[in-house]
Parts: structure tokens; C-alpha cells; sequence
């Protein structure tokens, strides 16, 4: 689907913009998604020290969601954005690994990485199903603006199953699905087969990235 091409580096420089935060145009995207979606409080102490730790003001998408917003849960829960943290949701700075700006329920990670040197940073997504991570290039603005947007429902066709919704919202903000047998087997390609159980996100992280270096897999 469209998406609007909104990069977050265009919005540092330009000079008209220097006193304007894009938490409107955030909060604009959150109220036209075609699913629900929760914008978790901010703690103003919380949101100071993560903005001074990634030296970014509210122009950017990354720096308005920091600033104002513990986290946003969307599609019932299913992406956890990170912003300063909630509860028992992590910052976008405490977070494992670089730039972590995103968890789902199923492990997948979202990170905001620079692959090129020459290039601008881009989102890019460490899946459950085949342990590898995938370059959206999409710069933070422009992947955030898609997933309120509704690129979720496609993106997640395979690692869906009836009920996710109900399940999902069960779910503490630390846990996601310990799936069995694994997504990235042959097994484990009918999700809606396979067995499920909470637990905690650390450890399902920790469980695929350990799986995709026994796999000989890609690092960041």
C-alpha cells in the first residue's frame, strides 16, 4: 500500500521546522489506523533522559514517539513500539542490541540500523520464520507511518492464526509466543498448528538469535 514518504533526516534540517514536533503528525496516524492501537503514557523524567541519550528533538518521528509516549501497541498488541517505556515495556535506549525501536509478539525484532556507511539508517526486521534480517528501507518515519497505516495485516499473513487478536491481548508487555514447533522448521510453517505458550520476551529473543547463529545465519 502508499506510504508517505516522510524521512526523518529531512525533518532534522530543514530550518522551518525548527520549533515544530511531529507528535501531530503521529498522533494524526494512530487515529486513522484501520486497527487499535494503544499510546502508552509518557514519564516526562523517562522521556528527558531517552531524548538526551539519542541527542534527538521532537522534529523527528523517533523523538516525538520518545518524548511522549512510554510505547504504542499496536494491532491489539501484536508491535510493541518503543518510545521511553511503560510498565514493563523497555525504552528504545535500554532496549537489547542497537537501535531496537520495536518488538512483536512472535520475537521479531524491528532495529533502526546504518548497513551502508554512505547511506541513511534504515528499519530493519529480524523475523521468527526464517531468522534473517530483512532491510525495509524504510527510515523510521516512513516504516512507523506504514505499520499505523496498516502494512501489518500483509506483513504478518503467515504468522497469524484464528484468535490472535484475544491472545495477543492477553499477554504481559514483557511476553510474547514461544511457538512449537519453531517457525523457521518445516514443522512449524502452519502456525495455527503448532502449540503456543507465554513467556518472557528477553528469553524468546534470546532463543531465536541463538538459533540463527547455530543456523550459521546473518548478524547485525
Amino acid at each position: 500500500m502508499p506510504i508517505a514518504r516522510v524521512r526523518i533526516f529531512d525533518l532534522l534540517w530543514q530550518p522551518d521546522l525548527v520549533d515544530q514536533s511531529a507528535w501531530s503528525d503521529v498522533t494524526a496516524a494512530v487515529a486513522a489506523a484501520p486497527y487499535p492501537i494503544r499510546v502508552l503514557p509518557a514519564d516526562p523524567d523517562r522521556a528527558t533522559t531517552c531524548s538526551a541519550a539519542l541527542g534527538i528533538t521532537t522534529r523527528s518521528w523517533l523523538g516525538a514517539v520518545v518524548a511522549n509516549a512510554g510505547g504504542l501497541l499496536v494491532d491489539h498488541g501484536w508491535v510493541r513500539v518503543l518510545g521511553c517505556g511503560y510498565d514493563r515495556l523497555p525504552d528504545v535506549v535500554t532496549a537489547a542490541g542497537v537501535l531496537t525501536v520495536g518488538y512483536d509478539v512472535m520475537g521479531g525484532q524491528f532495529a533502526w540500523l546504518q548497513a551502508d556507511p554512505n547511506a541513511r539508517p534504515t528499519v530493519h526486521y529480524f523475523g521468527p520464520d526464517d531468522l534473517g534480517w530483512l532491510d525495509l528501507e524504510q527510515g523510521y518515519a516512513e516504516w512507523l507511518n506504514a505499520i499505523l497505516g496498516g502494512s501489518l495485516t500483509r506483513f504478518y499473513e503467515t504468522l497469524r492464526w484464528p484468535g490472535w487478536e484475544a491472545e495477543t491481548e492477553g499477554l504481559n508487555l514483557d511476553e510474547g509466543f514461544s511457538v512449537w514447533p519453531p517457525p523457521f522448521t518445516k514443522e512449524g510453517k502452519d502456525v495455527s498448528a503448532a502449540s503456543r505458550r507465554p513467556i518472557p520476551m528477553a528469553e524468546l529473543v534470546s532463543f531465536y538469535e541463538d538459533a540463527a547463529r547455530q543456523l550459521g545465519g546473518p548478524s547485525r
